[in-house]
């Protein structure tokens, strides 16, 4: 629960909400990342734009502080949102897809323990993914490069016996 005054929304809504452009856009994000609803597509965008108000900021100063500017590059290395050999200003070109390849679902999806990303989502809500030890049932979460190999179902789960029909290997 909120206290009064306490901001929840965590994203930022379109200026204009009629544009035709922009709608066939999002539409197109969500059913290829298998995205809930547009809140996520914009709380992804926001996060973007924190990302890229943190790097101006970051360019913008002098460069005596280079302890602040690595820190943040290391953290976006660490979940793979920039390369190994991006600097602080390849942070100012990165794209919302960028953002959302690194989310569980799309991760799981890429491993191929989903045919598609909406299935990919079910698969992690329902609680049949873990990332290392721990079952996560947040699509949204973000999935380090380092834990991109400990993603799997989950030894419990039935979706862990590779016969069965919902499993990815199984589709002709």
């Amino acid at each position: 629960m909120a206290l009064p005054g306490e901001n929840t929304k965590f994203y930022e809504t379109p200026n204009h909400p009629y544009q035709g452009e922009r709608i066939a856009e999002e539409s197109d994000l969500l059913s290829r990342y298998g995205l809930k609803n547009k809140q996520e597509l914009w709380r992804a965008q926001s996060e973007l734009r924190s990302y890229r108000r943190e790097a101006r900021e970051l360019l913008g100063r002098v460069t005596e502080e280079g302890d602040e500017g690595e820190e943040f590059v290391a953290r976006l290395r660490r979940y793979g949102i920039l390369g190994d050999s991006d600097e602080l200003d390849a942070v100012l070109s990165l794209d919302v897809t960028d953002v959302l390849e690194r989310r569980l679902q799309t991760v799981a999806y890429r491993k191929g323990l989903a045919n598609t990303p909406q299935q990919a989502r079910q698969f992690v809500t329902h609680g049949h993914v873990t990332v290392g030890e721990s079952r996560v049932t947040a699509p949204s979460r973000k999935v380090a490069v380092a834990e991109e190999d400990d993603v799997a179902f989950d030894e419990t789960s039935p979706l862990d016996d590779e016969l069965h029909p919902a499993r990815a290997d199984n589709q002709e």
